[in-house]
């Protein structure tokens, strides 16, 4: 994978959609190179339950969930109902899966051909569309700008490479900084709606985090009535309960995502201990 250093862009906004575009298919390129290994096909990967076959299953499964939405969208008819993110860990693992009834020659032709069709999908859109012009359900979230179809695949290509090389013994393994920064602003928004009430019930506090590097930030974060608020860091966090420092971007994005339990903690035990269980899995 390149390691240039890549600027960083708001990837909602259409001034970013050269560099996500660029970052996305970087990514793609270094996910294709791992799981077109034959000896990567059935090694147990980061993610439970899933070898790296299931990766490839996983990307032709929301992948061809995409193209029926967005043909819905362009085309006006009803959308999929999304299924709210609750259970979205479950479907998606059970979806992967069935495509283990494919060879692997199968499965590998299918996946490429998706992700050249939906490359051009979000190369052709326009500024307009891509912030939200078109907005096109996800199938467990709702309807989004279509630009967000872009960072949705950084995901899913830039994270991945890290499950399987983690699989291969590499413990250590990290992400891109860039592939993190684009991702980072949707973990704020997906934690949001990844709240586990039983877990929130009863609390009220606010705790700060504190990203380093380029494409890194502060928020403070308000825990209240079993929601999770942020808001950009004005101050230097007085008032909060704890402090998650994280490195960089790709740090906390790893823990968004449940890799590890990343960032450095101070402040109040049970406070940090709360907002380590605070969302579900997704």
């Amino acid at each position: 994978m390149s390691t240039a250093t890549i600027a960083p862009v708001n990837p909602m906004s259409a001034e970013g959609k050269e560099t996500v575009m660029t970052v996305m298919r970087r990514d793609r390129e270094n996910f294709i190179r791992l799981v077109s290994d034959p000896k990567n096909w059935n090694v147990q990967t980061r993610c439970t339950e899933w070898e790296t076959r299931d990766l490839v299953g996983h990307m032709i499964d929301v992948t061809e969930g995409y193209f029926h939405n967005w043909d819905a969208a362009t085309g006006g008819t009803d959308p999929t109902a999304p299924m709210g993110l609750q259970v979205m860990a479950t479907t998606l693992d059970d979806h992967a899966k069935d495509f283990r009834k494919l060879s692997r020659e199968e499965a590998l032709e299918r996946f490429k051909k998706n992700a050249m069709k939906l490359d051009k999908m979000l190369d052709d859109l326009t500024p307009q569309q891509w912030e939200g012009g078109l907005m096109v359900s996800h199938p467990y979230s709702g309807a989004v700008p279509a630009g967000f179809y872009a960072t949705f695949q950084i995901m899913d290509y830039g994270v991945h490479p890290y499950d399987i090389e983690y699989g291969l013994g590499n413990k250590l393994a990290t992400i891109d900084e860039a592939t993190a920064g684009c991702i980072l602003p949707f973990a704020f928004i997906f934690w949001q709606y990844q709240v586990d009430q039983k877990a929130a019930a009863g609390a009220d506090f606010q705790y700060g985090i504190d990203v380093a590097g380029p494409w890194g930030g502060k928020w403070r974060i308000t825990v209240k009535d079993g929601k999770w608020s942020p808001e950009p860091e004005k101050g230097n966090f007085e008032g909060c309960s704890a402090l998650f420092k994280f490195d960089n971007a790709a740090d906390l994005v790893l823990t968004f995502f449940g890799r590890y339990p990343g960032g450095s903690a101070s402040g109040d035990p049970e406070v940090i201990d709360k907002v380590r269980h605070l969302h579900f899995s997704i």
